[in-house]
């Protein structure tokens, strides 16, 4: 699976943007589709995946993200997105998508669980 995640860019604080992922190259409803972002100097983040339709197509949220950003999936056009609103300086990142096809619920927010990675796109949130 080739991922391409676009998107990002520069957003005052209490702004919004809404990141895209776009996968090629194979069966797109397979995956498990996330997004984890990475902050200078930090550690790669979860923020949030899509279960595919057979886990139940739910939806997790890392604790920042609740109730700000919303994860979808759309299996029709191989795109996964995630709206992020109310956004604040420290949401500044890299933004990855990933893919998994082993997920389970224990390993969904680790970043070693997924299978294929999209190169980032960069958000950042001025104060």
């Amino acid at each position: 699976v080739q991922l391409q995640a676009y998107g990002g860019g520069l957003v005052q604080a209490g702004g919004f943007l809404r990141l895209s992922c776009a996968a090629s190259g194979s069966t797109f409803s397979r995956y498990d589709m996330a997004w984890f972002r990475q902050a200078p100097s930090q550690e790669r983040e979860f923020v949030a995946v899509v279960r595919k339709n057979s886990g139940g197509g739910r939806s997790y949220y890392g604790d920042f993200a609740k109730g700000r950003f919303t994860i979808s999936r759309d299996n029709a056009k191989n795109m996964v997105y995630l709206q992020m609103n109310s956004l604040i300086p420290d949401d500044t990142a890299v933004y990855y998508c990933a893919a998994g096809s082993r997920i389970i619920l224990s390993n969904m927010n680790n970043p070693q669980g997924y299978d294929y990675w999209g190169r980032g796109t960069e958000v950042t949130v001025s104060s």
